[in-house]
């Protein structure tokens, strides 16, 4: 058959699907419904996690980069710390590329992270470092460079063609969603990181109402997700702002009043943490933090996670194993030249080769897991 002839027809099928479920679309979770689900969750508490042989979300899923053997080794050392979560990056250009395969690879991942008791926290779309992804080979490491090759998800000539959205991106979220809307693996999904990260290091080609054009596709993404009927919550974290009532931006708004379980970012110190989980609570829903830990800014394990667990706020540090993103570099690294390893890692736990970075911080992690273990 050729292959027009079954693009067009895979493209009937998919509109028939998302005919039926825009018929009856769900709308936000109750608060009584979302505190509900929360009840029947141990704490939440995992990393960020991309395989230390991926440079990006792009090289971890393709096919001819997807490194299995290494995600099970390394989701092997998120059970030994006790760990039952990841937060776990896609993107649309996978679904673009082959989405038959991409779906089928997504599920080998999530039987590797079940088989180590790990439930995963998706993330659709993302904002933050390169506007401009491609598919195929990508580029190798800046040396000593934090995050040199990360991409963004829709890249800016996609985000900024409206007209393209609901024919490239709508059969993406849907698909995905309405995949695995049902399936126990996948804890939550995540719709888009940081959606009005103006990315610095990348300024010169980043759009000039980059911030509109995102809040514009999240209040569409929300739609599509919501469409697809899954039983896991949706959610959007905040990051930056006054998140109290007075003086919270238009876009913050919009992700807490229609995200099912809150979820936000906090890279500061115990006493800055504090002041963030607060002015959330007006929304009586159960937090999340799916970003913190930045070692010389104050953010540790042995700082934060006390104060996280006793809030009953989930916990997702940023980096797992150091590896090709290496975002044991600070942020600095983009204008500040380093020729070795920092003596004080930014973020990450693992070397490649198994070993802590520093073992009273893993035992730490153990210990506040045990206790969780023992009073459940």
């Amino acid at each position: 058959m050729p292959k027009r002839l079954i693009a067009i027809l895979n493209l009937v099928g998919f509109v028939v699907v998302v005919s039926l479920f825009c018929a009856a679309s769900d709308t936000r979770w109750t608060a009584e419904r979302a505190n509900n689900w929360y009840s029947h969750h141990p704490w939440l508490i995992g990393s960020n996690f991309i395989p230390s042989t991926a440079i990006n979300q792009l090289e971890m899923w393709q096919a001819d980069s997807f490194d299995l053997p290494t995600i099970d080794r390394e989701l092997g050392w998120a059970e030994s710390l006790g760990m039952n979560t990841m937060r776990v990056f896609l993107h649309n250009l996978l679904w673009q590329q082959d989405s038959a395969g991409f779906l089928k690879r997504m599920d080998q991942f999530l039987a590797v992270a079940d088989k180590h008791h790990i439930r995963i926290m998706f993330v659709l779309l993302d904002s933050v470092w390169d506007p401009n992804p491609h598919l195929g080979k990508q580029r190798e490491s800046r040396p000593h460079v934090h995050n040199s090759g990360w991409v963004q998800a829709p890249g800016a000539d996609l985000l900024k063609n409206e007209s393209r959205w609901n024919r490239e991106l709508m059969p993406y979220v849907v698909g995905v969603i309405a995949h695995f809307r049902n399936d126990k693996r996948v804890l939550i999904w995540d719709l888009m990181n940081e959606p009005d990260n103006d990315s610095p290091q990348y300024s010169s080609q980043e759009l000039a109402n980059k911030a509109g054009a995102a809040l514009r596709l999240l209040r569409q993404e929300w739609k599509w997700a919501r469409s697809a009927h899954p039983s896991q919550p949706l959610t959007s974290g905040v990051w930056k702002g006054d998140w109290s009532e007075a003086h919270i931006s238009e876009m913050a708004r919009f992700q807490l009043e229609n995200s099912d379980v809150i979820t936000f970012h906090c890279y500061d110190p115990p006493d800055a943490m504090k002041k963030r989980i607060a002015p959330l609570r007006r929304f009586q829903r159960p937090l999340i933090c799916t970003e913190y830990m930045a070692r010389p800014l104050g953010s540790t394990f042995a700082a934060i996670l006390p104060i996280l667990k006793q809030e009953k706020v989930g916990a997702y540090n940023w980096g797992f194993v150091s590896g090709k993103t290496q975002t044991i570099y600070p942020w600095d690294s983009w204008e500040k030249t380093y020729s070795s390893e920092p003596p004080l890692w930014f973020h990450d736990i693992f070397h490649t080769d198994g070993t802590p970075y520093d073992p009273r911080e893993t035992e730490f992690i153990r210990q506040m897991t045990r206790t969780e273990q023992g009073n459940s």
